[in-house]
């Protein structure tokens, strides 16, 4: 247990000297206005439980471990529960003794309860579907127990935890499924329960608040009043108030007795967010709070995604409400103007909020920049807001400070071997110069290194085109609402001219289209820009170009192929920025064959959106399968504001400080990632990335140089429609079927909006490969035993005879040219190479399985542990051993175990701190990776590779 109260500079000190700050080093000042509790767990959830008059502190960690937490900063107890993430938490008394108990809701499908010292009571579970909210509720002095998630139901419990009964969602919900651009949408009449509070009436009795929701994204959803046990609500409100929401809670606003709710919103932009207030009593009335014109709305308008949290306090006498936007709070006092609200600001944003209501304090759950504290601020006390302006927390985020700081201090003294081979080329395609003093860094490492590259990127306004005679009907009507359709042809061309001027010679890089639209210029501009190049790199971003469609054949036909064509001869690239599963999936349909094949592999850049996904370790394998085997000659990487959000209706993705950003991209280039489309994000810090490079401690290979790869490999061949749906459908959320189950089993499954942050089945590929327990937020994958790659098939009757590329064997290491194994599979079904034979995934698996744990044995080393990991040839007899800690917005300190397989090693070292290793074939080295770090290690051999 470590204790910081906020002593910002004793703090900052502390980390500018490269250590981190626990409570044994920090003198113990008296309470300030913000106390600071260290945990060491990632908390994401925090509410307060009764014990007689007494409360104390309830958190849920990032993976699922419940503790109890004392005010003065004592852990009084753990409970790991099922190890999987818990979507809600609640407290309160079900037996009448003055003594809460407490309810997680599991992302297993369960209710877990327990008692106030920790100790499991009970648990209820009716299927897998994720649990995703839960309350307490009274009725005629008995309790009950309220829970529901992702299986379209609501339930009530007994205080022993036996099921009383289930209100099916079909039975009430107003909830329509509607959409043109997906394929397969789930029924109307139906909604997950996605949030579940107890409100009191001005009689004393309380109801049921249910908000249900179909879609993550594009619905606002309804509210429903239930007296509890009943059927029916007494009374439905439609939302229809900028949507979606992530937060509610019920107060009593001016303490007169009658319950409100407070609805706090979910998404991107501080214009337009906004919480709404629903009286009980008299719910037709909506009254919706906007943040937009308060004053000092500076550090509101930082763009990142953000769900607001509100509730209500005393604010020097008067009634206020106070909301959690991000790293902001902002405090309203009751009937007074929203443009009178104040904004108080802090580096951080956290994760959850809470009112005590036994104090005027709030409690905060850990920074979501990978912080372990929980957070409480005292609003009786004068100096909160100077407190809570400067507060650093400690824990996890001066450990990431401090370790960032060490491995900055030995890249100075770092000098490249002289063995090394030359990198391959990194494009850093959005950095911004204006930011975070990123102009000096790259300004230093453009006059002194030709590796990195910083390409000139950038947005413009898109063309005013005329599109009547295109046949298209779907795409001839398609606009991005975000964009403004303002230029002529000759003004676009005159930007492009004035980009590739001022990029010295680097290149340019500039939104093409975007899924809502892919013509934001018609193709004969795009061509003529790519003239203006003049052989300086052009790359042209489509962002989420997915659609498995007839109606893309189109754009296939008359914009991607005719510019990839063209851009053969421009040293022009397109890169293709797809989320989900498409380059698992989409890719492998006839419309995509041209790049598959190879035709084009100068152009197209395979990347990823990788926002609402929760499947990154099949989309990073997949795309390293098409460079692997030859289909493109090089991949991209991107780092995102929501890349956290694998659940978009809880979209806390306000990271600050974006060590999750510097570790996957580690990650990422060591794999060979060459064109790089980050949003900026505290660029002071991402520079060390750059130097990194540029100094050559991280090795970017060519697919030749890779000794990590599984010499077992999939490939996709014909892919399923039932697959191809599932994979693309992230945002509805009400596909589960009580009667289907698994009975249908897919190879990868659990991919729809059905299953956040669930467990995997044993027959899924994502967990026998790539060592996943769970959907979310994968972006640094295990892969123990070998990166095992997504292919396009190579042999049998799926192989295409026409491709221009290489067999896969020709692209890769040599070492790999009689060992590699081939699977087949269309994401539902395994088959034989002759496609005659059918394989069910939920038992052909343990084949595949066994192969890749035997297969390892193979390559020279394989690594186990909380780490991604990457081997590349860097010299006649030097291996490059690449390892990340692969936490991600949870990080850890790690242990990488290193199995070195069937080589001899003469000499084994870090090559930034020096330190060195013995290890001998056959034989086991371990090393530690510092919380929120990597480590390069060099292993020189016996005798040439």
């Amino acid at each position: 247990m470590k204790i910081n109260y906020s002593l910002f500079l004793l703090v900052l000190v502390g980390v500018l000297q490269g250590s981190s700050l626990n409570a044994k080093e920090v003198s113990t000042a008296p309470p300030k206005a913000v106390l600071s509790i260290e945990t060491g767990y990632t908390i994401t959830k925090v509410r307060t439980a009764l014990n007689k008059k007494e409360s104390f502190i309830v958190a849920s960690s990032y993976e699922g471990t419940v503790m109890g937490v004392s005010y003065e900063g004592k852990i009084l107890w753990k409970n790991a529960l099922s190890g999987f993430m818990n979507h809600d938490l609640w407290t309160g008394d079900i037996d009448n003794d003055g003594v809460d108990e407490i309810f997680a809701a599991n992302a297993d499908g369960a209710v877990y309860c327990l008692n106030s010292k920790g100790k499991l009571l009970w648990k209820f579970q009716q299927n897998e579907a994720p649990m995703y909210s839960v309350c307490v509720v009274n009725k005629d002095g008995k309790a009950y127990v309220v829970c529901g998630g992702y299986d379209n139901s609501f339930y009530y419990v007994s205080p022993k935890g036996v099921l009383v009964s289930e209100i099916a969602s079909k039975t009430y919900s107003v909830e329509k499924a509607s959409s043109k651009a997906a394929k397969e949408l789930p029924p109307s009449g139906l909604h997950i329960t996605n949030f579940l509070r107890p409100a009191k009436l001005a009689n004393g009795k309380e109801i049921v608040v249910v908000h249900g929701v179909q879609n993550s994204m594009s619905g606002n959803g309804s509210v429903y009043f239930f007296n509890p046990l009943d059927k029916l609500p007494y009374e439905t409100i439609v939302i229809k108030k900028n949507g979606p929401y992530g937060d509610l809670k019920i107060t009593d606003v001016d303490l007169d007795g009658k319950s409100e709710v407070l609805m706090g919103r979910t998404g991107a932009q501080a214009k337009g967010m906004s919480y709404i207030k629903i009286e009980i009593e008299n719910p037709k009335k909506l009254t919706q709070v906007d943040f937009k014109n308060v004053k000092n709305k500076a550090s509101l308008s930082r763009g990142m995604y953000r769900v607001i949290q509100t509730e209500v306090f005393n604010n020097n006498g008067k009634r206020a409400y106070v909301s959690l936007f991000g790293s902001d709070i902002i405090i309203n006092n009751v009937g007074e103007k929203d443009a009178d609200g104040e904004v108080v600001p802090t580096r951080f944003s956290f994760n959850d909020m809470c009112k005590d209501p036994n104090s005027n304090k709030l409690i905060l759950a850990s920074a979501q920049s990978g912080g372990s504290a929980i957070h409480i601020i005292d609003f009786d006390d004068k100096k909160w807001r100077k407190d809570f302006e400067n507060l650093m927390p400690p824990g996890k985020i001066q450990d990431i400070l401090a370790n960032t700081k060490n491995i900055k201090d030995n890249l100075k003294k770092f000098e490249k071997p002289s063995y090394q081979k030359e990198s391959a080329t990194v494009y850093f395609m959005s950095e911004s110069r204006k930011k975070d003093g990123a102009a000096e860094a790259i300004d230093r490492i453009e006059a002194k290194y030709k590796n990195p590259v910083f390409l000139n990127g950038g947005s413009f306004d898109k063309e005013n085109w005329d599109r009547s005679a295109m046949p298209s009907e779907v795409y001839k009507n398609k606009r991005d609402g975000r964009m403004k359709y303002v230029l002529s042809q000759e003004q676009v061309l005159d930007i492009l001219a004035k980009k590739h001027k001022e990029s010295n010679g680097k290149g340019i890089s500039y939104w093409g289209g975007h899924g809502n639209d892919p013509y934001m210029y018609q193709v004969e501009t795009t061509k003529k820009g790519l003239d203006l190049a003049n052989g300086n790199k052009t790359v042209i971003i489509y962002p989420e170009v997915e659609d498995h469609s007839e109606a893309f054949n189109f754009v296939m036909n008359d914009l991607m192929l005719p510019l990839a064509e063209y851009a053969k001869t421009k040293n022009g690239s397109l890169y293709l920025r797809n989320k989900h599963l498409f380059w698992q999936s989409s890719v492998y349909m006839d419309k995509w064959k041209p790049l598959v094949s190879g035709k084009y592999a100068s152009v197209f850049v395979p990347a990823m959106e990788e926002t609402t996904d929760k499947s990154m370790e099949l989309s990073f394998t997949a795309r390293l399968g098409l460079w692997a085997a030859g289909s493109v000659d090089s991949f991209g990487a991107r780092c995102a504001r929501d890349n956290t959000s694998f659940d978009r209706l809880r979209q806390h993705s306000n990271q600050t400080l974006p060590n999750h950003f510097l570790r996957t991209m580690v990650y990422s280039i060591a794999s060979g990632a060459q064109y790089i489309d980050n949003f900026p994000v505290d660029q002071e810090y991402m520079s060390l990335l750059w130097d990194l490079i540029a100094e050559g401690a991280i090795y970017v290979p060519n697919r030749a140089d890779i000794l990590s790869f599984s010499p077992v490999h999939l490939s996709i061949a014909n892919p399923n429609e039932d697959y191809l749906n599932d994979a693309s459908n992230v945002k509805w959320l009400t596909f589960f079927d009580k009667d289907k189950k698994d009975k249908e089993p897919f190879a990868f499954s659990r991919l729809n909006g059905t299953w956040p942050g669930a467990p995997l089945t044993e027959w899924d590929f994502s967990r026998y490969a790539a060592g996943a327990t769970e959907r979310r937020l994968n972006f640094i994958p295990k892969y123990s035993n070998g990166m095992v790659l997504i292919t396009p098939p190579q042999f049998g009757v799926f192989a295409d005879k026409t491709a221009f590329r290489k067999p896969l064997v020709d692209n890769i290491h040599p070492w790999y040219k009689n060992i590699t194994k081939e699977y087949y599979s269309d994401g539902k079904n395994y088959f034989s190479a002759d496609g005659k034979t059918t394989y069910a995934p939920n038992e052909y698996y343990k084949v595949i399985e066994d192969d890749i744990k035997k297969s390892a044995a193979l390559i020279p080393i394989t690594v186990s542990g909380n780490v991604g990991w990457v081997v590349a040839q860097v010299g006649p007899k030097q291996l490059r051993l690449t390892l990340v800690e692969n936490g991600y917005i949870n990080p850890n300190n790690a242990k990488a175990i290193v199995k070195i397989n069937n080589i001899k090693v003469k000499k084994m070292k870090d090559i930034l701190n020096n330190e060195e290793f013995k290890g001998t074939a056959n034989s086991t080295v371990e090393i530690d990776i510092p919380l929120g770090g990597f480590r390069f290690i060099d292993i020189e051999l016996e005798d040439n590779l």
